[in-house]
């Protein structure tokens, strides 16, 4: 059966574009795989911790040599990375804070990237579909006064191609803000075709994700 890990970053429950749209994602997953298995993490209500200076070093010892603050660092890797493994697809919602990721995403990924296993010449979870739902507040596309800001698709792309051979793909709904802020109020039609496009692109590429992995 097709397994989906589904993560949330988002320090907001309530009002969070990222949220709304890798829910999207995961309801069309499930209803196209309804005998399948959803690990879901929300780096928010149960934060993983920084990568410790245990989790380093225990990377480069035998199970045998670790001492037991050690073991206990890299067994928090280990199932981290086992989950990332079994996916046959991965969600993430992630806004952008201050132009790049939320540092609890940012302390999942340094958990996962493991060189020898799911890093480096044959990353353990290489050709795995990853769809990041990239939520921003303002617009920083291509052509825009802000283009040179983003950091989020920038270093996730890096990340997931570059080190753990993961097929990354990115659903970006912008101006989430405009809603909110009074100044931003010019956006607001241009917000709302951008999340209803998103949540459009989601359930599409949550069927069409559950189609190959079925094949």
């Amino acid at each position: 059966m097709a397994t989906l890990l589904h993560i949330d970053s988002s320090a907001l429950t309530e009002g969070s574009v990222s949220r709304e749209v890798s829910a999207t994602f995961r309801e069309a997953w499930e209803a196209e795989n309804p005998g399948g298995t959803v690990i879901y993490r929300d780096l928010a209500a149960a934060p993983v911790p920084h990568l410790s200076a245990d989790g380093i070093t225990a990377g480069f010892l035998a199970p045998d040599q670790r001492t037991p603050e050690q073991q206990a660092a890299f067994a928090l890797r280990d199932e981290l990375i086992g989950e990332l493994e079994r996916a046959d697809a991965v969600v993430i919602g992630t806004p952008m804070y201050n132009f790049t990721i939320p540092s609890s995403l940012k302390a999942w990924l340094d958990q996962v990237i493991l060189m020898g296993r799911s890093a480096g010449e044959q990353p353990s979870a290489a050709g795995t579909p990853v769809t990041v739902v990239s939520a921003r507040g303002g617009s920083y596309g291509p052509g825009t006064p802000r283009e040179s800001f983003e950091f989020v698709t920038t270093y996730l792309e890096k990340v997931f191609t570059g080190m753990l051979g993961m097929d990354v793909d990115f659903i970006v709904p912008e101006f989430t803000l405009a809603r909110v802020n009074p100044a931003m109020a010019q956006f607001a039609e241009t917000a709302d075709a951008s999340k209803a496009r998103a949540h459009e692109d989601a359930d599409r590429r949550a069927r069409e994700l559950s189609a190959k992995v079925a094949a």
